[in-house]
């Protein structure tokens, strides 16, 4: 069974960084899972099973943390003590929130227009935002700058939901 005082990191085996072998977090998340997954433990007692469906949650918790770059960024924030998501903190730079807001407001012309090659546009220039920005928060984060990683970590969550939010708008207009 696995040790729930360890944190996502330790869990895997991985150095607490937030650039990640992904094929070292793949390989050893099949490995715990296929220990602690509870159907090897159904003729056991019923605390073992209970045991084996709380490590199996904890397990795929950890591996979502750590396979997502936001969270990944997050959770590693959150072991220094930094909160990047307070809710009772939502400042970001008004450029980029003007710049975002644009953004929004093209792809949803576009895709009122059903101009399929206009959503593309906006994507690539919005997925292009969000891997610099996920370049620089990994840069802070490997090299421990937790607090002055708090602002860029925020911005590359905004920029993640503006990616998902017009590649939905591209899916309905494809669809």
């Amino acid at each position: 069974m696995i040790d729930f005082s360890r944190n996502h990191f330790q869990l895997f085996g991985l150095p607490e960084r937030f650039r990640v072998e992904t094929a070292a977090l793949d390989c050893a998340y099949q490995a715990l899972q296929s220990e602690v997954h509870p159907d090897r433990y159904a003729t056991a007692a019923d605390t073992e099973q209970r045991l084996a469906l709380q490590a199996s949650a904890r397990v795929n918790e950890a591996y979502r943390s750590l396979k997502d770059p936001v969270a990944r960024a997050q959770y590693l924030l959150s072991l220094h003590g930094v909160n990047a998501v307070d809710e009772t903190d939502t400042r970001l730079p008004l450029d980029f929130l003007e710049r975002q807001l644009e953004r929004r407001e093209a792809a949803s012309e576009a895709a009122d227009n059903r101009d399929i090659a206009g959503l593309e546009r906006i994507l690539d220039e919005v997925q292009a935002e969000a891997r610099a920005l996920e370049a620089g928060v990994a840069s802070l984060l490997d090299d421990n700058a937790w607090e002055s990683a708090r602002g860029p970590v925020r911005e590359l969550r905004f920029v993640t939901k503006v990616v998902a939010d017009i590649d939905a708008m591209l899916a309905m207009v494809e669809g």
